[in-house]
Parts: structure tokens; sequence; C-alpha cells
């Protein structure tokens, strides 16, 4: 089997008028090494994926849950380092040569990028740069800034928990525990406003801060889950 640099992996649920452009950005961006797109999408029926007008992307699908459904493109995966990009996120000019230069270092394992929200309104630039001090003082990114990982570690670890959410949670502080390193890389991964602006700004960002600290307090991912909903 031919290995590759990048596999970027998109979970994907109801990602129909979004997955196109996403895929368009990504590929506009594979200037480092061979790379694959692999979208797993949570619906059996496959909704999503049969949208996809590019016939080189890889699809499959997966039990829905992002963390069920990154292993399962993790699995597909022939590349050398794993990307895990949301469908709603659109990585910066020179990502794969950036990640590529990150992890040059044989000590780094995993990383991410900060975080952009795409809309022009001032309380997000507040909201950016809070996402982005809190991750680099917990070592904690979230999966919205992109997670990248070296596979062979990735598996080393048994990828991501088959947990319901917080799984992008969990597996960084089980590398941290572990005493790997993670890298930041200082430019931005722009994730759509969308969530923010559905369900109010504040209202979203409370909910978050409050359901990461009910889980680094003990509360399960599966009780989680059913307060999300």
């Amino acid at each position: 089997m031919m290995v590759l640099r990048f596999s970027v992996i998109i979970p994907v649920f109801n990602e129909e008028a979004a997955i196109n452009h996403t895929l368009e950005h990504v590929g506009s961006l594979r200037e480092t090494g061979a790379s694959e797109i692999i979208v797993v999408d949570g619906d059996p029926a496959g909704k999503t994926i049969v949208m996809i007008q590019d016939r080189n992307v890889i699809t499959t699908t997966a039990q829905k849950g992002r963390g069920n459904q990154m292993n399962a493109g993790a699995a597909l995966a022939r590349g050398e380092i794993l990307v895990f990009l949301h469908a709603d996120t659109h990585l910066p000019l020179h990502a794969f040569t950036l990640i590529d230069a990150s992890l040059r270092d044989p000590v780094c394992v995993a990383g991410a990028f900060d975080l952009a929200i795409t809309s022009p309104r001032p309380v997000f630039r507040l909201i950016e740069k809070t996402a982005s001090l809190r991750s680099r003082l917990t070592r904690i990114p979230y999966g919205d800034q992109t997670l990248f990982f070296r596979r062979e570690y990735f598996e080393s670890i048994g990828g991501f928990a088959g947990i319901p959410i917080m799984e992008d949670v969990e597996i960084m502080r089980r590398i941290k525990k572990r005493g790997n390193r993670i890298v930041f890389i200082d430019q931005p991964a722009a994730t759509s406003a969308r969530r923010w602006e559905k369900e109010g700004i504040f209202y979203c960002t409370f909910r978050n801060w409050l359901f990461i600290s009910l889980y680094l307090s003990g509360v399960s991912p599966e009780r989680l889950a059913k307060l999300y909903r």
C-alpha cells in the first residue's frame, strides 16, 4: 500500500450544503507532498457523501459520533500524518507546510491551529483570543482547531475514545498524561459562526464552558450528550 504524507479526515452529518465547498478548499491547499481526503458520514444512508462531486475523495459511513467516524477514517488512511478537519472549518494558507514543519521535531506527536471564527462581529475576536489562549495554557486544543497527529502515534494510543462527546478533549488529556508534546500553530483554522449565530453567542459560549467544566469534574460523556440534545 502506497504511503502518503497527509490524510485529511472529515467526519460529517447533514453537511450536504457545505461539503463540496470544504473539499474544494482542502484540495487547493495540498501543496506539500501526496495526500488524500477521506469523508466519513455518520448517516447510514450517506446523505452527505452522495453529494460529493470529487470522485477522488474516499468515502465511507460509520456509527454516528465524531470519535467513531474519525477512527473509521483513520483506519482507511495511508498518510503519515492524520489531519482531522470539521466540515465547517477552513485551514489557513500553506496549512500542510505548517503542519509538516511543526512535526519535523521528533518530540512533537500531535498539534492544532489557533482558532478563528468566520464572522466580522467584534465579540468573536474576544472568543477567538480566549480560546487560543486557553488551549495554549492547558495544552488541550478542541476539535474545531483542526487536530493533527503522527499516524503511528495515533494508532499506538488507540485513537479516539468511543464516546458520544468530548472525544477531542479526552484524547488530548491522554496525550498530556503520557508526557508527550502537543504543538500549536499560530495561524488560525477558521470555523463557521453558524452554531453561535443559531443558538446565541452568549448561550453557546456559556454552554461550551459549562460542559467542559462538567466533563473535567467527572460527569460522563454519555450524560453530557443527553444534556446537549
